[in-house]
């Protein structure tokens, strides 16, 4: 473990390798889970705000549970978590194609609102842990991923460069440089 600021980093963050393989995986982490994806207060202002736009991108299934039950839920730690559908699909989901993604990044990248998507789904596969004192990185090892793992050591590319956006987005560039500068590749 490695601290830069506040940040407790995991060995594995730092030294394994990523990238995600849609065409194998078909965006599995927006459709199975037990919980929705972790979201930050700041982000369910966010998520009503642009609501009226990312709706269109959605399946009705999932817009029907935001109108009936609201943008967010709780999961079993009583954590805000983006609602699920019965069949455990985020009820933000967006498909393109047979592949899953994210109705709320779409119309990012359309360039129809400035919200990238909640930060949690964004790192992954780090998830982060919050002690009264320090956030702590750790590596999500998960079966559906491990294509992905596979690609990023075949490509070399490390978990930490693979998620430079969202990890710059989260702690800010200095941060992030701080962390590429103490862990160069190998």
């Amino acid at each position: 473990m490695h601290i830069i600021n506040t940040i407790l980093v995991s060995d594995e963050v730092i030294d394994s390798f990523f990238c995600c393989d849609l065409q194998t995986c078909k965006g599995a982490c927006c459709l199975d889970g037990d919980a929705g994806a972790p979201l930050e207060n700041y982000e369910i202002k966010l998520l009503e705000e642009h609501f009226a736009v990312f709706k269109k991108y959605m399946t009705k299934e999932g817009t029907k549970i935001i109108e009936k039950n609201g943008f967010f839920d709780y999961d079993s730690d009583n954590e805000l978590v983006t609602p699920l559908l019965q069949n455990e699909d985020c009820a933000y989901v967006h498909y393109d194609g047979e592949i899953a993604k994210c109705a709320i990044e779409k119309a990012y990248l359309n360039g129809e609102i400035d919200f990238y998507k909640p930060i949690s789904c964004h790192l992954y596969p780090i998830r982060v842990t919050k002690l009264p004192d320090y956030e702590v990185l750790n590596l999500h090892r998960w079966q559906v991923c491990k294509n992905a793992y596979i690609k990023g050591e075949e490509k070399q590319i490390r978990v930490i460069d693979f998620l430079k956006d969202a990890l710059i987005r989260k702690y800010g560039e200095e941060w992030y440089f701080s962390l590429k500068n103490e862990f160069p590749k190998k």
